[in-house]
């Protein structure tokens, strides 16, 4: 049996007007179990997200694939492309665009918000997606996003791959603060992988990253490194991910 991959409409729209793109959403041929969001990376789309996700045998798991906006982005001299915030340089006095970062979280926690109550639900994704991933994750143990609203979700297991932690500097003193905070932090499962030759979100990043959030409270964090591997995602990676998922989401006939 195969899995069914359907596209949805988009119509939402970020605080700055810019448009979400098309879904596509996979089916699992399994029982539903979980349910994760996948991110893509910039200049990238939801339907190259559903095809990888599409190939990995994880039966029991239905794949969210959203398309971010087409926008400026200031790394790219203002040339517009999809991407789910604006990101200049990454560097560690990078600033980040926290009303991006904010609508693309907030977008995906909508899309998440639908599933059943006995689903587990998660965020994955690559380069910039990675980014959205690790910063939802930090909205769902701070309990809020950087506006202050009620992050909704109840995030079971979130995946980055060759990406960064936007506001990595902050996160500690803000989830020390609260004792509910750190209970979350501590028990939500991160695995985040990075290839040490990556030459464009540079392997430090994705280290310091997985020291940062281990500093600041989770737990549960696995750094996966790649020896030789740029900024691209490998078979023998993708069978990580799965492993770990089946693994920390109790999944069945994965294996």
């Amino acid at each position: 049996m195969s899995y069914s991959r359907q596209s949805m409409g988009s119509g939402s729209r970020n605080a700055r007007g810019y448009e979400f793109g098309r879904t596509y959403v996979v089916r699992p041929k399994g029982k539903h179990q979980a349910t994760l969001v996948w991110l893509h990376g910039l200049g990238d789309n939801g339907s190259s997200s559903s095809q990888l996700m599409e190939s990995l045998h994880l039966p029991n798991i239905k794949w969210i694939c959203p398309t971010a906006p087409t926008r400026p982005v200031s790394s790219l001299g203002g040339f517009t492309c999809t991407a789910w915030f604006d990101v200049g340089e990454i560097s560690e006095d990078s600033h980040d665009d926290l009303e991006g970062l904010d609508a693309s979280a907030s977008h995906i926690a909508n899309l998440l918000s639908a599933e059943p109550a006995d689903v587990q639900v998660g965020i994955g994704g690559f380069s910039m997606g990675a980014a959205i991933s690790l910063y939802s994750a930090t909205c769902y143990a701070l309990g809020r996003y950087g506006t202050g609203h009620t992050y909704p979700i109840n995030l079971r297991a979130v995946v980055g791959l060759s990406g960064w932690l936007p506001g990595w500097k902050s996160i500690r003193s803000k989830i020390e603060c609260s004792y509910e905070a750190a209970r979350r932090a501590a028990s939500l499962p991160i695995i985040l992988t990075h290839g040490n030759s990556d030459d464009v979100v540079p392997y430090r990043f994705g280290e310091k990253s997985a020291q940062s959030l281990h500093n600041a409270g989770f737990r549960q964090v696995m750094f996966k490194p790649y020896e030789g591997l740029g900024h691209y995602t490998v078979p023998k990676e993708m069978d990580e991910v799965v492993h770990w998922l089946t693994t920390w989401l109790g999944l069945e006939g994965s294996r």
